[in-house]
C-alpha cells in the first residue's frame, strides 16, 4: 500500500463480545412535529418568530463569542486599572459598531434579542452587565429596560414557556427554515 492514496476515513471502533464495532457519537436531536395552525393569526405569529429569530440570534452568538474572548483576555491583563481601561475602550467600539443596527430592532426582537443573550450565554444580560461593568450600570440599563417594558433579568426556559423559540432556534441553526 506504500505510495497508495486510501480513500475513507477512521472510525472509532468498541469491542463487545470479541466484535469490533465502529462508533459515532452524535449530539442531541431535536424531533419536532409538523406545525398545524388553529388560525391564521397563529400562521403569522410563527412566521414573525421565525423572521425574528433570524434577525437576532446572530448578536446572541457575536455577544456570546465577545463576552469570551473579552474575559480570557482580561485574564492576561496585568491589575485592575488594565482591565477597566480595556472594558471602557471595548464598551466604547461596540457602542459604535453595533448601536446604528440596534436601534433597528423593533421592542419584539429587543426583547427576544435578550431571550437569546441568555441561552447562548446560559446568564442574564443583566449578569453579564454586572460582571464586566458592576452593579449600578446593570441596575441602570435593567431600569432603562424596564421603561420600554422588557427586563435584564429574563430568563429563557427552553422546555416551557420558549419551547417555540428553542424549535424556531434550532431549526434556523440547521439550515431548515
Amino acid at each position: 500500500m506504500e505510495g497508495k492514496k486510501v480513500k475513507g476515513f477512521l472510525v472509532p471502533v468498541r469491542t463487545e463480545y470479541g466484535e469490533s464495532l465502529p462508533t459515532v457519537n452524535l449530539g442531541p436531536v431535536s424531533i419536532y412535529r409538523e406545525m398545524k395552525y388553529a388560525t391564521p393569526e397563529e400562521r403569522r405569529a410563527y412566521n414573525r418568530l421565525v423572521r425574528d429569530v433570524k434577525i437576532t440570534l446572530p448578536y446572541a452568538k457575536m455577544v456570546n463569542e465577545t463576552m469570551m474572548e473579552t474575559y480570557e483576555y482580561l485574564l492576561t491583563l496585568p491589575n485592575d486599572k488594565a482591565r477597566e481601561a480595556h472594558l471602557k475602550r471595548m464598551q466604547k467600539e461596540l457602542y459604535e459598531q453595533y448601536k446604528p443596527e440596534m436601534k433597528k430592532l423593533t421592542l419584539r426582537q429587543g426583547k427576544l434579542l435578550l431571550k437569546l443573550i441568555t441561552r447562548e450565554t446560559n446568564s442574564t444580560s443583566y449578569e453579564l452587565i454586572d460582571s464586566f461593568l458592576g452593579g449600578f450600570a446593570a441596575g441602570f440599563w435593567n431600569m432603562f429596560a424596564k421603561f420600554f417594558g422588557a427586563s435584564l433579568k429574563a430568563d429563557y426556559d427552553p422546555y416551557g414557556k420558549d419551547a417555540m423559540i428553542e424549535r424556531v432556534c434550532t431549526e434556523v441553526e440547521y439550515g431548515l427554515i
